[in-house]
């Protein structure tokens, strides 16, 4: 099984801030794959169903938006794999994220690491004991103004961002699949380069020819 985990904050307040597009990009996951939410187990939204995959077998795919608060996720996913058959956290776990360090919009796939500062991904560490698992980063990039970052965070996105934010969700939902049903490898390859720097070189490599 492989289970897929959105990390926010539980509540119409916070639902559309920075801070919960990670479970803005599982909603949009699950409800590309077909796969019904509405259920409530391990302290959070949850629903499972199959992943059609071309030329195998379907994945058995979990769903996972816990309800706690940001900074007590882990006992979520934690009692999710315990319970759930999970065979390698390592392999069949993935987190998704919001990330200040990175620019509006882009994706930035990892096979493991630390927190960088996120309090829901520091608790999901701390509570597996461990950092090994896939994790999906989606960019808010930080505050133009003097602002702290956790106020940041918990404000919704700018005008401009909105107009485009449903495609960038999209694409990111897309990338879980990808991790999924490809790889890890697969995945940050087509995800983790920077759009600008990709259009640049292919431009140049036309030019070339």
């Amino acid at each position: 099984m492989k289970l897929v985990v959105g990390l926010g904050n539980p509540g119409r307040r916070y639902a559309a801030t920075r801070h919960n597009v990670g479970c803005r990009i599982v909603e949009r996951f699950a409800h590309a794959c077909g796969i019904d939410l509405g259920g409530s187990r391990f302290g959070g939204r949850f629903g499972r169903g199959p992943l059609d995959r071309p030329g195998g077998a379907a994945l058995d795919v979990a769903v996972l938006e816990p309800q706690s608060y940001m900074n007590l996720s882990g006992d979520s996913v934690c009692e999710a794999l315990r319970f759930l058959p999970v065979e390698e956290p390592g392999r069949d776990l993935i987190v998704a994220v919001d990330d200040v360090d990175l620019p509006f919009g882009r994706l930035r796939i990892r096979p493991r690491g630390g927190a960088a500062g996120h309090r829901g991904l520091s608790h999901v560490i701390e509570c597996l004991g461990h950092g090994d698992f896939p994790r999906l980063r989606f960019g808010v990039g930080r505050p133009t103004v003097a602002m702290d970052t956790a106020d940041y965070v918990l404000q919704r996105f700018a005008t401009e961002e909105e107009a485009v934010l449903e495609g960038r969700i999209a694409e990111a939902a897309s990338a879980i699949r990808v991790v999924l049903v490809d790889g890890l490898t697969v995945a940050m390859n087509r995800y983790n380069r920077d759009p600008a720097a990709a259009a640049d070189a292919l431009e140049e490599s036309t030019r070339s020819d």
